[in-house]
C-alpha cells in the first residue's frame, strides 16, 4: 500500500516533467522570434523613407497621368510622421522575420508529428507566405492603381490645382494624410494577402479530411455571398475594386476546390491499393457486421 502511495507522485512528476520541457521550449521559440521582428523592426525603420516612396508609387503614377506633378502628402498633426515611420517598420519588421518566425514554428510543431505528417505540413508551411506575398504584389501593382485612379477622377479644376484658372470655381484637389494614405495602402496588401490563403486553408482542411470537394461544390452559392460581403468590407466603396476581389476570391476558391478533389483522389487511390477503400458507409458497415475479423485485421 506504501508502495503505490509513494509511485503515485513519481508519476505525476514524470508526466509533468514532458509538459515542462515543451512549455520552456515554446517560451524560447517566441522569445526568438519577437527578437527577430523588433531586429527587423529597426531596419525598417532606419530606412522607412525609401519604403515609403515605394508604397506611394502608385499614387504619384496615377497622379502624374493626370497631369499633376507632386503627389506630396501632408502631416494633419504632429505626431503623424513619427507614426507613419512606425506603422511602416511594424509591417516591415513582420514580413522580414516571418521567414525566422516560421523556421521556429516548424522546428516546435515538427518533433511531434510523424515523417508522412511533416511531409504534408511542410509544404502548407512553404506555400503560405508564398500565397500572401502573390496576393500582396497583386494588390500593390494592380488593384492599388485602379482604386486610386478611381479617386482620384472625383478631383476638379479650379484656382486649387491650377494657377491658370482665374475664374471662381471651387477647385477640388487631393491633399491627403500621409497616416491615412498610408493605412489603406496596407489595407489593400493585408486583405488580399490574406485572401491568398485561401486554397492554401482548404487544401490543408481536405488534407485532413476535415472538408471534401463536393462538400465546398455543394455550398458554393453560400460561398458567393460571402465572398460578396467580403469584397464590401474590406475594399473602399469602389465598384471595381470589389469586382476584382470578388473574381479574384471566388476564382482562388474553385481551384480549392480542384486541390480538394486531387488530394481526395490520392487518398482513394492510396487505400485502394491498401485493401482499404470502400465505395460508401453503408457497404462498409454492412461489411463491418458481417465480417468484424477481417476489418480488425485491416
Amino acid at each position: 500500500m506504501t508502495d503505490q502511495a509513494t509511485s503515485a507522485p513519481d508519476e505525476v512528476e514524470a508526466s509533468s516533467a514532458p509538459l515542462i520541457e515543451h512549455l520552456t521550449e515554446l517560451r524560447t521559440r517566441l522569445i526568438h522570434s519577437v527578437v527577430a521582428f523588433i531586429i527587423g523592426m529597426v531596419i525598417c525603420f532606419t530606412v522607412w523613407n525609401p519604403i515609403f516612396n515605394f508604397l506611394t508609387h502608385p499614387l504619384c503614377s496615377a497622379m502624374a497621368e493626370r497631369g499633376q506633378a507632386d503627389c506630396g502628402l501632408i502631416l494633419i498633426k504632429l505626431q503623424e510622421g513619427f507614426f507613419v515611420a512606425i506603422s511602416i517598420s511594424l509591417m516591415g519588421g513582420l514580413l522580414l522575420s516571418f521567414p525566422y518566425i516560421a523556421f521556429q514554428m516548424w522546428r516546435f510543431v515538427a518533433p511531434g508529428l510523424y515523417k508522412n505528417e511533416q511531409g504534408a505540413f511542410l509544404p502548407f508551411l512553404i506555400a503560405s507566405p508564398f500565397m500572401f506575398f502573390l496576393g500582396a504584389s497583386f494588390a500593390f501593382y494592380v488593384v492599388t492603381p485602379l482604386a486610386f485612379d478611381f479617386f482620384l477622377g472625383f478631383q476638379q479644376a479650379g484656382t486649387v490645382m491650377s494657377e491658370e484658372v482665374d475664374n471662381a470655381t471651387a477647385g477640388i484637389a487631393f491633399q491627403g494624410s500621409a497616416q491615412e494614405y498610408l493605412s489603406l495602402t496596407i489595407k489593400f496588401i493585408v486583405a488580399f494577402g490574406l485572401c491568398f490563403q485561401l486554397p492554401v486553408l482548404l487544401t490543408l482542411l481536405g488534407k485532413a479530411g476535415l472538408v471534401s470537394a463536393k462538400g465546398l461544390g455543394s455550398v458554393r452559392k453560400y460561398a458567393v455571398v460571402a465572398i460578396l460581403v467580403l469584397a464590401a468590407l474590406v475594399t473602399p466603396p469602389d465598384v471595381i475594386t470589389q469586382v476584382i476581389l470578388f473574381t479574384v476570391v471566388y476564382g482562388l476558391y474553385e481551384i480549392s476546390i480542384f486541390l480538394v478533389g486531387r488530394i481526395e483522389v490520392k487518398r482513394e487511390a492510396k487505400l485502394r491499393a491498401e485493401g482499404l477503400w470502400v465505395e460508401d458507409e453503408d457497404e462498409f458497415d454492412e461489411e463491418l457486421d458481417q465480417h468484424p475479423e477481417e476489418m480488425d485485421d485491416k
